[in-house]
């Protein structure tokens, strides 16, 4: 039986990272059939409710209003369109319903009253609910708690050490907080990063340390592979080879075992084959529909393509709740 462990040291990391690449695989896809169902992969959709203009300077980030990209400011979706959109989701195999917005950090206001009529409206329709809002306060994690909501999402985007090479406008500290704030609600945590922005191994490896040694591992954890976008700093970086991001999810699945691992930005660029690669070394969760916030994704008719392929099934919603603690009204 494999243990789960919050005391991993930054040397472990490196000798799993860094092992010839079948036998990773194979490890990672061993420990993956202990806690999860090898055929089962989660499907996640992720709406932009708010678009652009965040006083963000994160520079992979084509919402930042400090870069000059294609992406518009728009207001904040009305909610019955937000609700249409979930049952639409929902009909096409989703049972997981994300929502983001362009805010540095959740203000009270009317438009986060407006958020949480949205957590309980998609809750209602029997979905698991996950928000990406920016930085939140005990409060606002308590009231979202009691609108219903599931997950929240805060990467760390990157290790501690890299990470004021890519924001300088909240600091590491500052999102590790957000997610305590989210765990004493007693919410699960959506948390991973991003590989493909410049940085070293060691840094991949700093991040997945800070990951799995937090007293509660993420219930999910994203492994996204920068899409470069024109007028961000970073539109001239290059695409991350596959071996990474298999290297990158068979780490997290060992290190996580009972983690969600999300196959998440960067999927366009993938075909079926390297795809397949990732779910056989842990990952079983995407996220489908037409678009990942502003970036392109694959459609749900190409993944429903895939899963028949891969012999894959959709992953019924609050499977794992009871692992976290999780009360489901």
């Amino acid at each position: 039986m494999t243990e789960i462990r919050h005391d991993w040291t930054k040397e472990e990391i490196a000798d799993i990272y860094n092992m010839p690449i079948m036998e990773l695989i194979y490890k990672a896809a061993t420990v993956h059939r202990e806690f999860h169902d090898p055929n089962e992969v989660q499907v996640c959709t992720l709406l932009s409710v708010k678009t652009g203009g965040c006083s963000e300077d994160c520079k992979y980030c084509p919402q930042s209003a400090r870069y000059n990209t294609e992406v518009d400011v728009e207001k904040l979706m009305p909610t019955d369109i937000v609700l249409n959109k979930a049952l639409e989701a929902k009909e096409n195999g989703s049972t997981r319903f994300c929502m983001g917005s362009a805010w540095r950090n959740v203000r009270d206001n009317r438009d986060f009253d407006r958020v949480l009529d949205m957590v309980k409206g998609v809750t209602s329709m029997g979905m698991e609910v996950c928000c990406t809002l920016g930085m939140l306060s005990e409060d606002q994690a308590q009231k979202l708690k009691e609108a219903g909501l599931y997950a929240y999402n805060h990467n760390l985007d990157t290790s501690r050490e890299y990470y004021d090479e890519i924001i300088t406008t909240r600091s590491y500290d500052d999102r590790l907080e957000t997610i305590e704030n989210v765990q004493k609600a007693n919410i699960s945590v959506c948390s991973g990063g991003i590989i493909g922005l410049g940085e070293s191994t060691i840094d991949r490896i700093g991040m997945l340390h800070t990951l799995s040694t937090l007293e509660i591992h993420p219930e999910s954890v994203p492994v996204n592979a920068l899409v470069p976008v024109k007028g961000t700093p970073m539109e001239s970086n290059e695409r991350v080879e596959i071996w990474d991001m298999v290297r990158m999810i068979s780490t997290a699945r060992i290190l996580m075992p009972k983690a969600m691992v999300r196959l998440s930005a960067g999927r366009t660029e993938m075909p079926t084959s390297e795809q397949a690669l990732c779910f056989m070394a842990g990952a079983n969760s995407i996220f489908a529909g037409d678009k990942l916030l502003t970036t392109p994704n694959p459609s749900f008719a190409s993944d429903k393509d895939m899963f028949q392929i891969l012999n894959l099934k959709p992953r019924k919603a609050y499977k794992e709740a009871k692992h976290y603690d999780l009360s489901i009204s």
